[in-house]
């Protein structure tokens, strides 16, 4: 059974800096896409960054993201990581790694194509 773990959340005033960690016990599929995704309370879940086939694709990165978040996998064995610098307010939410097992045409920003999700971790950004 595969189960994202996340850890490395919490509570960063504005303009600081998290590193989030996901590990990924029994995930051994090819044609994988792991993804940082979050969801703020009322608001839809949404995918924030991805990176296809074990960290040897190009990352994706939601627009409102990019330039302040890095996520990175040395190898398919390894945890998945978000490293978020420059935190503000609407960074705030709960984040989710996942994984998607049959992501033959690369990654997709959809949630519901992901096959396992952690439970999540919190992050708060106070001003």
């Amino acid at each position: 059974q595969v189960q994202p773990v996340e850890s490395g959340g919490g509570s960063v005033q504005a303009g600081g800096s998290l590193r989030l960690s996901c590990a990924l016990a029994g995930y051994r599929f090819s044609n994988r896409c792991m993804g940082w995704f979050r969801q703020a309370p009322g608001k839809d879940r949404e995918a924030g960054a991805l990176i296809y086939d074990g960290g040897g694709g190009r990352p994706w990165y939601a627009d409102s993201v990019k330039g302040r978040f890095t996520i990175s996998q040395d190898d398919a064995k390894k945890p998945l990581y978000l490293q978020m610098n420059a935190l503000h307010s609407d960074d705030a939410a709960m984040y989710y790694c996942a994984a998607d097992r049959d992501a033959y045409a690369g990654c997709t920003v959809v949630a519901r194509a992901f096959d396992y999700w952690g439970q999540g971790t919190q992050v708060t950004v106070s001003s």
